[in-house]
């Protein structure tokens, strides 16, 4: 070889690293392409930050009570019936509608309306010039009212056997079970509560909706004797064999069975209203 072919292979030599030299350069865009990671990371959590914002706006919504018109007059119908029936509202109590607005967040105008209609239903009383309060109900009429409801609960109890499910059968047994075990630990208001239960599952079964309707108002208007009476002593031991036998027939499908029990059990409640009570006795 040559002096001048010998001078000539370092050099190409030398050239090769330089070729290679562009490699690194390559290899430092990769941390340039991770770093852009963390910042789209970032991007996409501020994206993602209005989502709480929605979220919070929905409780302020779902506070807001209706103010007027109808959706506020059934909301004071419902909230004050309930109050009622379930005994916050006593017998006599005075129902001051500017008390009554600001509790229930509704116009003036929507109480008004709404004692309207409970005054129709027979639970609330308004005197004029002295405003409404809840209607007192004596003995007399609530043995009347629970007269009628004779007639209607024997028709729906003979309705729900024609009409009952399996299903039905099953909910029925359910409630008659959870009775028994009120009755056997002696919880009273329990049972209370389930005996009104039982009573609305058998008018709902029973399709019977006109009887269904007025059974709810005339139960709302006695419901303050039915309560007193489930927590008289030995009351319930009476009254629990009673609806059971009311359920044995509905799940019998026996119509005349289911009826005559129903009727049977409401004629009981009429004689224990009629009888005087421990505080009557010691007066």
């Amino acid at each position: 070889m040559s002096a001048a072919g010998k001078a000539r292979a370092p050099r190409e030599e030398e050239q090769a690293p330089h070729e290679e030299t562009p490699a690194p350069r390559e290899e430092a865009r990769a941390p340039r392409e991770e770093a852009r990671a963390p910042r789209e990371e970032e991007q996409a959590r501020h994206e993602e930050t209005p989502a709480p914002r929605e979220e919070a706006r929905a409780p302020r919504e779902e506070a807001r009570a209706p103010r007027e018109g109808d959706p506020a007059k059934q909301l004071a119908v419902a909230s004050l019936r309930a109050a009622i029936m379930d005994g916050d509202m006593s017998p006599g109590q005075r129902l001051v509608e500017a008390e009554l607005a600001e509790m229930l967040a509704v116009t003036r105008a929507s109480v008004r309306a709404a004692l309207i209609d409970l005054s129709a239903d027979g639970l609330v009383e308004r005197i004029p010039n002295r405003g409404a309060r809840v209607r007192a109900v004596p003995v007399e009429e609530a043995v009347a009212i629970t007269e009628c409801r004779m007639v209607l609960e024997g028709l729906c109890a003979a309705k729900a056997a024609q009409n009952a499910t399996s299903a039905d059968v099953g909910r029925l047994r359910g409630i008659g079970h959870r009775m028994s075990e009120a009755v056997r630990d002696g919880e009273p208001l329990a049972y209370s509560a389930l005996n009104r239960e039982l009573h609305v599952l058998v008018a709902d079964v029973s399709g019977q909706a006109v009887a269904a309707g007025l059974l709810r108002r005339l139960n709302a208007q006695i419901v303050r004797h039915q309560f007193r009476l489930s927590l008289r002593a030995g009351r319930t031991h009476v009254s629990l064999p009673e609806h059971l036998a009311i359920i044995d027939a509905i799940a019998a499908r026996d119509p005349d069975a289911a009826e005559a029990a129903a009727r049977h059990h409401v004629r009981s409640v009429i004689g224990a209203l009629g009888e005087p009570t421990d505080q009557d006795r010691s007066g």
